[in-house]
């Protein structure tokens, strides 16, 4: 499989350019990261001797939310590689 993380542009850009495409395609990789976490954690009780109850239930959310960026940080699944090479590609043909 190709490591498509670390894959470049395809043609040379502006470093600040490049930048904001790849924190925007992070962001996205950690949206959908997020979106595909969240099925696994509906309907887990939440009481028990190590629930947190209603409060776990209340900032679930937010470690979900976390943990997709944790993941992204780590190296993720491949998709900010992609999007940002398809951002790129994006405005040089706009431009």
């Amino acid at each position: 499989m190709i490591d498509a993380v670390a894959a470049p542009p395809l043609t040379p850009v502006d470093p600040f350019q490049a930048a904001r495409a790849r924190k925007t395609a992070e962001q996205f990789e950690a949206s959908f990261l997020s979106q595909m976490l969240k099925p696994m954690f509906e309907g887990l009780a939440t009481d028990g001797p190590f629930g947190g109850g209603d409060a776990e239930a209340t900032w679930r959310g937010f470690l979900i939310d976390e943990m997709a960026n944790k993941m992204v940080k780590s190296g993720g699944i491949g998709v900010t590689g992609l999007v940002m090479n398809e951002m790129l590609k994006a405005q040089e043909s706009a431009a």
